[in-house]
């Protein structure tokens, strides 16, 4: 048997990037492979909890003491890198940009010279921007995999969801914005509602934000469930996203969307986006067609308003969002990842 090997510095976040090594490791199960995560422990579990990913062989291992021979044992080895490039003698190697990692230390002459002989496989044309001029290389692009079919429209109610990691990170989410949008937009939809959910380890951001919203109608959901977050983005009319806002692209590309996943799913689902107008946002949603990219505050209030006032225009552009979403769907994803290996 065909045996890879998946490295992710980052799996116990179970966060936009490890549902893309989800993806690689149930895809590669489908070809035959025996799939080992180096993680200590086994989040077979949790992953299909939390993105309904089911593995049936995969096996979770302490990272090998020396990985650089380990590495000779596997076909293929599928490494989410941090900026660093590692030493790798499997048949093939994988790289995965999940980040624009710009930051010193990356473009090293060293990593620019091991980064040539493996295969580089970016999330997004916004991180391949990043990636390809850091590393000095021609990288591909394959969208993560959502799963669309999951997601689809309920009954629709007045009420508007951001969903994202509630923590302060690499890239904040935001949420702060979104309730600092949310006190304008009240005055003029008095009967609407925003619910922003996401995991979160962070209690006194918690307890900061839910001081913030204690005389608003908005709700604050820390750690849903898959299930939870299906009915959130299925009962919304409108998904609201501020990642990257006030921030440069140019100089801080991290701090963006790199691509945006839940985006997607909010799309399947029938929720019209209103997002930054930066990053993985521009690959999509089209503006006017599938959703609607803001720069401002105020643009984001004036623009939820006319939409909610057109419920015509509005369910016009949640079924094309629909449409749209499936190009990034899992089926997509697989044609796509086996012209990798």
């Amino acid at each position: 048997m065909k045996r890879a090997a998946i490295y992710d510095p980052y799996l116990d976040t179970l966060g936009g990037g490890e549902r893309y090594s989800a993806a690689v490791a149930q895809f590669l199960e489908s070809r035959g492979y025996q799939v080992d995560f180096w993680w200590p422990t086994d989040f077979t579990r949790k992953i299909k909890d939390r993105f309904g990913v089911k593995l049936h062989s995969a096996r979770f291992i302490p990272f090998p003491g020396n990985y650089q021979l380990s590495t000779m044992n596997y076909e293929l080895i599928f490494w989410v890198s941090d900026g660093s490039i590692p030493v790798s003698f499997a048949k093939k190697t994988i790289i995965h940009m999940q980040i624009p990692a710009h930051w010193q230390g990356c473009g090293t002459l060293a990593n620019r010279f091991k980064i040539r002989f493996y295969t580089v496989v970016c999330n997004s044309l916004f991180t391949k921007s990043v990636i390809d001029r850091v590393y000095g290389i021609d990288s591909h692009v394959v969208y993560p995999p959502v799963a669309v079919k999951l997601f689809k429209p309920l009954p629709k109610q007045n009420m508007i969801v951001g969903i994202g990691r509630l923590a302060h990170g690499l890239h904040s989410k935001r949420q702060d914005i979104l309730i600092k949008a949310f006190s304008q937009l009240l005055p003029l939809l008095p009967d609407w509602r925003l619910v922003l959910a996401g995991g979160s380890k962070d209690r006194d951001l918690l307890k900061n934000y839910r001081d913030l919203v204690q005389k608003l109608p908005i709700k604050i959901i820390s750690n849903p469930s898959l299930e939870k977050i299906r009915e959130l983005l299925g009962s919304a009319k409108i998904f609201w996203s501020a990642t990257g806002f006030g921030v440069s692209s140019a100089a801080h590309p991290e701090r963006m969307e790199h691509f945006g996943i839940t985006t997607v799913e909010a799309m399947a689902a029938g929720t019209v986006p209103l997002v930054t107008n930066s990053g993985g946002h521009l690959e999509t949603v089209v503006p006017g067609q599938s959703g609607y990219l803001w720069n401002s505050i105020n643009q984001l209030v004036k623009d939820t308003v006319s939409l909610s006032k057109d419920e015509q225009r509005l369910q016009r552009i949640a079924k094309q969002a629909q449409e749209r979403s499936r190009l990034f769907s899992a089926q997509v994803f697989n044609s796509q990842f086996s012209k990798l290996i």
